[in-house]
């Protein structure tokens, strides 16, 4: 199915060709800016009388046309509030639906925007003739609250003097936020850039720096940048501020731009920029495509990248020193993967959000590449490996991932947001959604061929070079845009491929494929027998339909077979090039072509197989289950050199707690030719599996005797020698054995007494005095390890309510208490690079409260999060904040959190704060908590509806929220909806009302069993019994006749369901005792102590308020009649149910009775009088029509209420009867009875002639084959004529 929005651009009915963006001040004090843009649009059309432009936050003055005429202008933003003008619906579906609505309304790809431009008649005739229209638009931007951040420190100086400084940010699609422009990536143009600042501030945007004028006083200054090569709106940046101006000494068409006192870490950090230019240009054989290229390093950034046309916005927090090692390989990845974003993403941009995962995906897959060539193999595989396992999670977790829905056949996969716009998407969506683009473009690297990709790359780099030196034309431009069929048009044309079935597979489906394998050897026939299966039913499962590897080890070396996998269960042999040997050692040939002494003695004598693998080269996406014996998982790590082999290995290992699994890891954990990523994990399993060991084990604790001897001092191993960092991976493992051992237990779960004293002696001897590169790591570490030792400490109250005290705490825990602190205080005075001690110290104390040792408080934290201190500190603090909210149970502690998101100078820390409350929600909605609130909710429904209209990631991270507290349902903490479920007789359908809850899945909406009861409390007489039943049913399902039971007809009553105060039905039930002929209904009340009723309403048009004062005759439930009775009142039971009522059965005249079946029909029907079809609860006349209750009968019953009760529904049936016979009716009832009568007349005229004949009417569905014997029937008879009905109709009713 084909979705609209896929080609945008040509519904534009213009195009645009130069804009001129002119800012003419900065106000750092006001936080403003005031400006102009010029727009040269070319219309394609005759008929344009309308121009569309994006413009959110800013104040528009004047819009001319040719720099004569004044145009009109109307400006209309849905997406300042997303559901306007409701007041009652807090479902998460109705807001993504309003959300996707309200995105789409100003989306550019749909030539729409928030600003409409009229264009005046004096322009027409220059429409007329297609001639170029000059647009011009004066405007003001005063304290934005996205798009465009100003940095103010708030310090004693001037703004250059205290750093004062700006930038643009935000996600794709958001330059509307700070200038007026058509913000879509498929209407690139050239561009004309101007900034006036003041004389000490430097103003750095996209394009080649032209010249810099300096005004007549020498106090303003205006920078002038030109950009030639055709570039889309959201690919724009400015960046204001007192920077420091380096030029990169390698290559001179490199600016590097940082604040002030920070340029000794910028030349280390950006040394290596050359060397990602010149691999990026070698591989693809084109050189870079733009004429410079400016790093701006700015504080408070929105991300750790952002790329823009000839310019890239990092976070100062990159920055490193030479000293610092950790941060090295981080850093240098998202510079390089900043300049492979250049090649593809600003300069080829994207033509659609449909096609975002080509340029995505191609920057990953170049940015992987570097990675490959700077650090290595097995890091560039580990790599891999770890990107391919977060996107199964993923997958397997939250929901399907899709990189071009635009041609899915059949419904996409649900999600509780739209995945059709940048400005809808989750946050951790978007993330996932770049991962995985990168690896299909990987996988399509081994489907064809590292060259024939390369040349594919660089055939686009080509034509887009050709295109960006030509003049405006219509479509000139195009091949400066990507899409996917564009790109696969290229494709074949380069390398004669077809690739549509791998698109099919990989891009326009969600998934990943799952195999679980065993195999078993036949001595007799030599061969391997494997079985691999694939479950296709877990979620994020697809079936696999291709090519697969299977690698076996032999003793005669390594053989790769290649399967064709078309089944779900499949079974291949393998014939085995090796036959058993007896001799117990042996070379053996490896995969690498090297040979390896092996002891044999562990394995069978009777095969030859080492080993096997599945897809060892990850060529797809997969999750793989294999089983084999553990000596050849022992094989696999010990002597495979491939590093995902080894890791899966150490995985694997991890369940055979065994001496020989002992003796593999540490091996592996001391030998120095291993990858360090595979020595760290190994040391990570082996406290796993000494803990598993722990009756068995012998020696001193795992690793300890490795650690001594690989740092301790040669004269006393018991302490450890000064820092040497020179050997990076003895620095890694030097980290991670101390924290690997902090992990081990003894049998009575507590940690070793001797490994706690081995990691205080750590701290004591610590010495870096003559290491050249810093500890801060080292140290974070160590204190990580301590505080993993504490056990949860045994709870003691005393009389006065206190918590823990110093005076009560163990030694253990003093001791680690003391040196958190000391860390903590010297941290103040000295701090290290990142905070990183510090950080690691919040995170020991609220580990120590939420383990007893320390009183519970979160005053601490709540100082360190505050504004002013470092970003991770922040991070740290505000991680203990949400996680104290979680056990606490905090209101203020999250309602500090909300705060923060609403008010925080940092966009960044929002952000961040919504991602941890969604991965750690503080409740969920199976859960009852005191922090589930209806104040809450509307806080949350605020915060996404209309708070954050100025950031599409602090929305959408909002909704996320949201969802891991609430679902997609109504929240239950919230008050029950007037009419919740309405159920049509006639079409024989059920749904929720939609405008209180959607329709949404079964798991969604019941999550939790509860049944509420309904009894009587007369103490003579045994009450009439109505339980509640969970009977779970998705919305607009048919209820069939299974779901209504009858076991006899002795006596009936109902039976009402409620889930959570989100959902009524309705169930019939038999019981055996008839009620009495005064029973006391007493109502169950809910949690929050709301009281609800039991009424049945009866179909058919009931007489007004003031109709009803005349009558003095109260209105009659309805009445239930035994099968095959024309009277109602024959049945004893009949009578019953009316004295049940409060109802006089002696005063009831004998009528006509139409009855009507509940076999093969919903039980509960409002439907409104609006509309045949429409359900109830949305016919604005249904308040005025009055309910009957089944309630005792009270003295007050003949006296009628001045107010009518507040909601009744009348039948379908009735409505359209009542309205042809009612000269009263209204205006708008009667164009409903003419708009279907030619469609229902012959079904009118069937059944009022029945009814005049008084014949039986079942309404039951016709096209059902079985028999009236199969299904016991139940009818609901009306006893009496409405008064203004001539013919009786279809009773209908609903319980509320």
């Amino acid at each position: 199915m084909k979705k609209n929005g896929k080609s945008g651009d040509c519904q534009r009915p213009y195009r645009l060709a130069h804009q001129v963006l002119c800012i003419t001040g900065f106000n750092f004090q006001h936080q403003s800016l005031i400006g102009y843009v010029e727009l040269l649009l070319h219309p394609l059309r005759e008929d344009l009388r309308r121009i569309k432009i994006n413009c959110k936050q800013g104040r528009i003055y004047r819009v001319l046309i040719q720099d004569k005429w004044e145009a009109p202008f109307m400006y209309n933003d849905p997406t300042l509030e997303i559901c306007q003008g409701d007041a009652r619906q807090r479902n998460l579906d109705f807001f993504e639906s309003c959300h996707l609505t309200a995105t789409n309304a100003v989306n550019a790809d749909n030539a729409s925007g928030e600003v409409t431009i009229k264009i005046p008649q004096e322009v027409v005739p220059i429409v007329t003739e297609l001639k170029p229209l000059r647009v011009s638009i004066e405007f003001s931007l005063e304290n934005p609250q996205g798009g465009l951040k100003f940095v103010v420190p708030d310090l004693d100086g001037t703004m250059a003097e205290k750093g004062a400084h700006l930038f643009s940010y935000g996600c794709e699609n958001s330059s509307r936020l700070w200038f007026p422009c058509i913000d879509s990536y498929s209407e690139p143009c050239t561009w004309k850039l101007e900034f006036t600042v003041d004389i000490n501030m430097t103003a750095i945007s996209c394009g080649d720096l032209i010249d810099t004028i300096y005004t007549s006083d020498m106090k303003k200054k205006t920078f002038h940048y030109f950009l030639s090569t055709p570039t889309a709106a959201p690919n724009i940046a400015v960046a204001v501020g007192p920077f420091e101006v380096m030029v990169d000494s390698n290559m001179h068409e490199v600016t590097h731009f940082c604040l002030p006192h920070l340029m000794p870490v910028l030349k280390h950090s950006t040394g290596f920029l050359h060397e990602a230019f010149e691999f990026y240009e070698e591989l693809m054989s084109s050189r870079y495509p733009y004429s410079c290229y400016k790093q701006v390093f700015v504080d408070q950034a929105y991300m750790d990248r952002s790329a823009y046309a000839t310019m890239t916005i990092f976070s100062t927090n990159l920055l490193h020193s030479a000293r610092v090692i950790d941060q090295v390989p981080v850093s240098r990845t998202i510079m390089a993967h900043a300049i492979a974003q250049q090649f593809f993403g600003c300069y080829i941009a994207m033509q659609s959000w449909y096609d975002a995962w080509l340029p995505k995906g191609i920057a990953g897959y170049l940015c992987s590449l570097y990675l490959k060539n700077a650090f290595g193999t097995n890091e560039y595989r580990h790599f891999i490996a770890q990107e391919l396992k977060t996107v199964q999670d993923y997958e397997q977790n939250t929901g399907a991932v899709i990189l071009d829905p635009s041609e899915l056949e059949g419904p996409a996969p649900r999600l509780y947001f739209p995945v059709s716009h940048p400005h809808t998407l989750s946050p951790k969506f978007a993330e996932i959604f770049e991962k995985k683009a990168h690896l299909v473009i990987r996988m399509l690297e081994i489907r064809i061929g590292r060259e024939l990709l390369l040349q594919t790359l660089n055939k686009l780099l080509s034509l887009a070079t050709q295109a960006a030196q030509q003049k405006f034309q219509a479509n000139t431009w195009k091949n400066m845009l990507m899409s996917t069929s564009s790109f696969l048009k290229i494709k074949s044309t380069v390398t004669g491929k077809d690739i549509n079935v791998f698109i099919d597979q990989w891009v326009r489906q969600s998934g990943c494929a799952k195999f679980f394998g065993n195999f078993v050897f036949n001595r007799k026939r030599n061969v391997v027998e494997l079985e691999l299966k694939q479950d296709m039913n877990a979620k994020g499962a697809m079936k696999y339909v291709g090519p697969l590897t299977v690698t076996i080890q032999e003793l005669d070396g390594s053989f790769n077979h290649t399967f064709k996998i078309e089944e779900n269960k499949t079974k291949f042999e393998i014939t085995c090039h090796s036959k058993s040997r007896r001799n117990k050692k042996k070379k053996i040939p490896l995969m690498t072509g090297e040979e390896v002494d092996m002891d044999l003695n562990a394995m069978d004598v009777d095969s030859p197989v080492l080993w096997l693998r599945v897809d060892p080269d990850m060529t797809i996406l997969r999750q793989v289950t294999w089983e084999q014996p553990d000596f050849m998982w022992q094989y696999q790590l010990r002597y495979e050199r491939d590093v995902v082999a080894q890791t899966e290995a150490i995985s694997a290992l991890e369940q055979f707690p065994t001496p020989a699994t002992r003796l593999a890891l540490t091996d592996t954990i001391e030998n120095d030719q291993c990858f360090y990523r595979v020595r760290m994990e190994a040391a990570m399993c082996l406290a796993r599996v000494a803990n598993s060991m722990v009756t068995s084990w012998a020696g001193p604790p795992a690793m300890m005797t490795i650690f001594r001897k690989m740092f301790g001092s040669h004269s006393c191993p018991s302490i450890v020698r000064q820092n040497n960092f020179s050997n990076f991976q003895h620095y890694y493992l030097q980290k991670t054995i101390p924290l690997a051992m902090s992990h081990l237990r003894t049998i009575h779960n507590i940690c070793p007494p001797e490994v706690l004293r081995f990691l205080l002696d750590l701290f004591k001897y610590n010495d870096n005095s003559k290491n050249k590169f810093s500890d801060n790591y080292y140290k974070a570490v160590l204190i990580d390890a301590l505080v993993n030792t504490i056990s949860p400490a045994v709870s003691m109250m005393h009389i006065t309510g206190q918590g823990p005290t110093s005076t009560l705490l163990s030694e253990d825990a003093r001791n680690i208490l003391e040196e958190v602190t000391r860390c903590l205080n010297l941290e103040k005075l000295l701090p290290c690079y990142k905070c990183t001690v510090t950080v690691s110290c919040l995170k020991a104390i609220r580990k120590l409260q939420r383990f007893g040792h320390v009183p519970s408080d979160w005053s601490l934290f709540k100082s360190y999060a505050s504004f002013g201190n470092f970003f991770d500190v922040r991070l740290a603090a505000l991680e203990a904040l949400v996680d104290y909210t979680k056990v606490d149970a905090s209101a203020d502690c999250l309602s500090y959190l909300l705060d923060l998101v609403e008010n925080d100078p940092d966009p960044c820390i929002s952000h961040n704060i919504l991602r941890m409350l969604s991965d750690s929600p503080p409740f969920t909605k199976k859960e009852e908590s005191l922090l589930s609130t209806e104040a809450l909710v509307e806080r949350l429904w605020k915060l996404m509806n209309s708070s954050t209209s100025h950031d599409a990631r602090l929305r959408c991270g909002g909704a996320d929220v949201y969802h891991a507290l609430y679902g997609r349902t109504r929240p239950s903490c919230l008050p029950i909806p007037e009419s919740v479920m309405v159920l049509n007789l006639k079409d024989k359908t059920t749904m929720l009302n939609p405008s209180i809850i959607p329709d949404i899945s079964e798991s969604d909406l019941f999550d939790d069993e509860e049944d509420i009861s309904f009894s009587t409390a007369d103490e003579s007489h045994t009450a009439s019994e109505i339980e509640a039943e969970d009977r779970k049913r998705p919305a607009e399902s048919p209820l069939p006749v299974e779901e209504v039971k009858l076991e006899s007809n002795i006596d009936a009553t109902i039976q009402a369901v409620s889930e959570e105060g989100s959902a009524f039905k309705v169930h019939v039930k038999e019981i055996k005792q008839p009620p009495t002929s005064e029973p006391v209904v007493t109502e169950k009340h809910r949690e929050e102590g709301s009281a609800f009723k039991l009424k049945i309403k009866i179909g058919g048009k009931l007489p007004r308020p003031e109709e009803h004062r005349k009558d003095s005759t109260p209105p009659l439930p309805c009445i239930v009649g035994s099968p095959g009775s024309t009277n109602p009142l024959e049945s004893s039971y009949a009578k019953e149910f009316l004295k049940f009522a409060g109802v006089n059965p002696d005063a009831i005249p004998e009528s006509p009775v139409v009855p009507f079946s509940l076999s093969r029909s919903s039980i509960f029907a409002s439907a409104s009088v609006a509309s045949n079809d429409s359900f109830a609860g949305l016919s604005e006349d249904s308040s005025s029509l009055p309910a009957l209750s089944v309630r005792p009968k009270t003295p007050d019953d003949n006296i009628v209420r001045d107010t009518p009760p507040p909601i009744a529904v009348m039948s379908s049936e009735a409505g359209k009867d009542s309205a042809t016979r009612d000269e009263g009716s209204s205006k708008h009832h009667k164009a409903k009875k003419k708009k279907k009568k030619n469609k229902h007349k012959h079904k009118h005229k069937h059944k009022h002639e029945k009814a005049e004949k008084g014949e039986r009417h079942d309404r039951h569905d016709k096209d059902d084959g079985k028999s009236e014997k199969q299904t016991s029937k139940m009818e609901i008879s009306l006893p009496f004529k409405s008064p203004d009905l001539d013919e009786p109709s279809s009773p209908e009713f609903e319980v509320i």
